[in-house]
């Protein structure tokens, strides 16, 4: 444990939670044991209980975020998806950020670049910036991954492209073509280029 984590676990943090999305947000005191600041006024742990953080969904998946860049000082965007069986992403390119996928059931087909990548469970891949890459859901059931994009901002891209999940147990939408038109227009100003279908 860092003397920072010390620090924090021995002072009384304030702690808020929001009734509604259940997050703990704590924001540690700015001044250690020793009276010496620890750690930047800003910095706050957060908890997302499950099925808690904002919900939308995309092309044949669900995307709960976790933490936003706003969250992390734009260090990283990090959420869960759970892919439908034949859900996925059109070819697109991120200029901006790379991407990550850890998996954590199920299974997903990447194409990244001119290689196929099959994941599943407990299988990781990292996506660089500027390289076209897709993925799919060629299972039998849902895929679950944790998605990692460093650094943020392409939450900004979802929140305004993807519709809200309401209802997180119901089936998908079809991809409608507001979504795609959405998309089109949004695309550019995330750095992000989609690209017509493989």
């Amino acid at each position: 444990m860092t003397t920072q984590t010390v620090e924090l676990l021995v002072n009384s943090p304030d702690e808020t939670m929001s009734e509604d999305s259940q997050q703990t947000t704590r924001e540690p005191s700015s001044a250690g044991a020793n009276g010496k600041a620890t750690l930047p006024q800003q910095n706050q742990v957060k908890h997302v209980f499950a099925k808690t953080g904002a919900a939308y969904w995309g092309p044949g998946e669900l995307m709960t975020f976790l933490a936003t860049g706003e969250e992390t000082g734009g260090a990283f965007f990090m959420a869960e998806i759970s892919v439908v069986p034949g859900g996925g992403t059109p070819p697109h390119i991120h200029h901006r950020e790379d991407e990550s996928f850890y998996l954590l059931e199920g299974t997903l087909t990447i194409q990244v670049g001119g290689d196929t990548i099959t994941a599943s469970a407990g299988d990781f891949a990292f996506l660089p910036r500027e390289i076209a890459h897709s993925f799919k859901n060629t299972g039998d059931g849902d895929a679950k991954a944790l998605v990692l994009t460093t650094p943020a901002g392409l939450e900004g891209f979802f929140s305004e492209v993807f519709e809200p999940a309401a209802d997180r147990s119901a089936a998908p939408p079809s991809t409608s073509n507001g979504l795609i038109g959405r998309a089109l227009a949004a695309g550019p100003r995330y750095g992000l280029e989609l690209l017509p279908p493989a």
